[in-house]
């Protein structure tokens, strides 16, 4: 049997980012999409996944996921088998992004969650197109059903991550570097200096897409996840 996959969503995402995914893996290997709603920082999200997850298993995170599989990956190198990061960042957060969080949890304290993720999602985000209003609605139904508390303890566990650069100059698994062309919040730059840092590392930039390449260009991304899972395992 082929390794089992697991997904690891962005900031207030469930297993709707990874639709497509699932559908077009499915046929060929178990697949997961696991939760990063558990923990007060990203080691302890990370610790409770593994508690959790198979004994070995190919890993893909989309932003905050990515930074949660960075981790994940630091604390059980022997248990993932290959890494997909997707359109995420390796570096812990800066002071002015960190104090930027601080409006946004007090406004969805008072009840303005639906407000400030109307803000979050910044149309600059995502690639323009036809696809675009459709994956808004969806990333504003997924923040809906998670709720304010976890868009608080997700902005908390942000705020005190760690700088993974260290965690990726060790890789030595098959490792997929993915973003969109248009993505703003992680730009193609910080992906390609992530890609720098991993030996044997493949990067994949979509020229359609934006933050959320897994909705906006499904097929490219699946073609991408489908090379990645068929790549020969580096030497350790």
């Amino acid at each position: 049997m082929n390794e089992p996959v697991v997904f690891l969503p962005g900031m207030m995402c469930d297993a709707r980012l990874f639709e497509p995914q699932l559908r077009a893996l499915s046929a060929t290997h178990p697949v997961m999409v696991a939760p990063i709603t558990h923990g007060q920082r990203i080691e302890e999200i990370a610790s409770n996944l593994l508690t959790a997850l198979p004994q070995k298993f190919a890993l893909a995170g989309l932003s905050m996921g990515g930074v949660v599989a960075m981790e994940v990956l630091r604390r059980a190198p022997d248990r993932v088998t290959r890494i997909a990061l997707m359109d995420t960042n390796c570096l812990a957060e800066t002071p002015p992004v960190a104090a930027d969080r601080e409006p946004q949890i007090i406004k969805v304290k008072a009840g303005k969650l639906t407000d400030v993720m109307r803000d979050a999602l910044k149309p600059i985000y995502l690639a323009p197109g036809p696809r675009r209003p459709a994956v808004l609605q969806t990333m504003m139904d997924m923040a809906q059903t998670l709720g304010p508390e976890v868009f608080i303890t997700q902005s908390r566990a942000l705020q005190r991550r760690r700088d993974q650069q260290s965690t990726l100059r060790k890789i030595r698994q098959p490792a997929l570097v993915l973003c969109g062309a248009h993505d703003a919040l992680c730009p193609v730059k910080r992906h390609s200096f992530m890609a720098e840092l991993i030996p044997h590392a493949r990067l994949v930039v979509l020229d359609d897409a934006g933050h959320l390449p897994t909705l906006e260009t499904p097929d490219e991304t699946n073609d991408a996840l489908w090379e990645w899972l068929h790549q020969p395992y580096v030497l350790r």
